[in-house]
C-alpha cells in the first residue's frame, strides 16, 4: 500500500494499538508517511483540538488539495515526550526509531536482582511461582536524567516445571521514595511504562523480519517445552517514551500473569469504565487458554555466565 499515511499512537495503549502504529509506520511502503505519538487517554488528544487540527491538515492537503505546507512543515515523526507528572513536551523527529538511539543492554543478575550494563560473569537461576508476583530486577538510581524512547526488547533464558510458560515483562519506573510511576493511558488510569508478552511455546523467530530491537514471532506453530530444559526466548516490548529524572530507578518485572498496579487508585480510577490495575481490561486470564496445570507451575529464570539474559533499552542522548 502506497497511499499517504498518518498513524497516531498512544504511549499508554500498550495492550491495544501502538504496536500496529509503530510497526505499521516502519513497514509501510508509502513514501508519504507520518507518525504521531501522544499520552493521556486516547480521546483527550486524538479527538481534541490538537488531534483534530493535525488530522484536518493531513486530509485538507491530500483530499482537498489545499496547499497548507503539510509536506514541508510537518515533521515525519511528532512525539509528545513523556515526563513524570503527566507532563509532555512536543518534539519533531525525522525517523522511527530515532537514528541517534544508543541501544543499551542491561544484563540481569540473579545474585543481587539488579540490572547492570556489564555482562555478569557467574550464572545462576532463580525460581518463581508462575501465577505469583514474579521477579523484579533493579537498575541503580539514575545519576542524571535519561530519556528512554523507542522500541524495547529482552532476551531471557527460562525453564518451566510444565510444558509451557507465559512470560509477561513490565518495564517500570520508581521515584526516590519507592512509589511507582504510572500514567493515564488510552484505557487505564494507572498504565505502566512498557509491556511485553510471549508464550514460550511460540518462541520461534522469523529471522527475515526480526531486528535486534524487535524480535518477530510468526506464531505459525506450537513447540511445547520439556519440563526442566532451558530455552532461549526473545521478547518484544512495545515502544514507549519516558524521561527518567536523576535519583529515580528503572526496573524490569518478569511474571506469568498480567501486570497489577499495587499503589493507591484514585476515585476517578475506581469509577473509570475500563479501570483495572494497569491493563485497561486487556487481560490474559481466559481459563480455556491458560489452564492452571500448564501455566500455573514454576518457572526458573537463568542469568549470567552462559545465560546472557538482558533488557535492551533505547537511550536517547541529551
Amino acid at each position: 500500500m502506497t497511499v499517504p499515511l498518518l498513524t497516531c499512537a498512544n504511549w499508554g495503549g500498550q495492550g491495544i494499538h501502538p504496536r500496529g502504529n509503530f510497526n505499521g509506520f516502519m513497514e509501510s511502503s508509502s513514501q508519504q508517511k507520518w507518525l504521531e505519538a501522544h499520552g493521556d487517554s486516547h480521546w483527550s488528544h486524538f479527538y481534541s483540538a490538537y488531534g483534530r487540527a493535525l488530522q484536518k491538515r493531513f486530509f485538507d492537503y491530500f483530499l482537498k488539495g489545499i496547499d497548507n505546507g503539510w509536506e514541508k512543515q510537518q515533521p515525519r515523526v511528532q512525539l509528545n515526550i513523556r515526563h513524570p507528572g503527566e507532563k509532555f513536551v512536543l518534539r519533531g523527529e525525522n525517523e522511527w526509531p530515532l537514528a541517534r538511539t544508543q541501544w543499551t543492554k542491561f544484563y540481569l543478575n540473579t545474585a543481587g536482582m539488579v540490572l547492570t550494563p556489564i555482562p555478569v560473569a557467574a550464572g545462576a537461576p532463580v525460581e518463581y511461582e508462575a501465577l505469583g508476583k514474579g521477579l523484579t530486577f533493579w537498575m541503580p538510581p539514575m545519576t542524571k536524567a535519561a530519556e528512554i524512547s523507542g522500541p524495547l526488547a529482552a532476551k531471557l533464558f527460562v525453564s518451566s516445571s510444565t510444558n509451557d510458560a507465559d512470560l509477561f515483562l513490565i518495564v517500570r519506573v520508581f521515584d526516590p521514595q519507592g512509589k511507582e510511576l504510572t500514567f493515564m493511558g488510552s484505557t487505564d488510569p494507572n498504565t505502566p511504562i512498557a509491556n511485553g508478552w510471549l508464550r514460550a511455546s511460540h518462541r520461534r523467530l522469523d529471522p527475515k523480519r526480526s531486528l535486534p530491537y524487535r524480535p518477530f514471532h510468526p506464531h505459525d506453530r506450537v513447540e511445547p517445552l520439556t519440563p526442566g530444559k532451558i530455552y532461549e526466548c526473545d521478547i518484544e516490548i512495545i515502544s514507549t517514551c519516558i524521561v527518567v529524572p536523576a535519583g529515580w530507578q528503572v526496573a524490569l518485572t518478569v511474571r506469568g500473569k498480567d501486570y497489577e498496579y499495587e499503589g493507591e487508585v484514585s476515585e476517578f480510577g475506581k469509577k473509570f469504565v475500563y479501570g483495572t490495575r494497569g491493563t485497561g481490561g486487556m487481560t490474559h486470564n481466559d481459563p480455556d487458554d491458560r489452564h492452571a496445570d500448564v501455566f500455573g507451575g514454576k518457572v526458573k529464570l537463568y542469568a549470567g555466565g552462559q545465560w546472557g539474559s538482558y533488557l535492551l533499552l533505547p537511550i536517547i542522548p541529551a
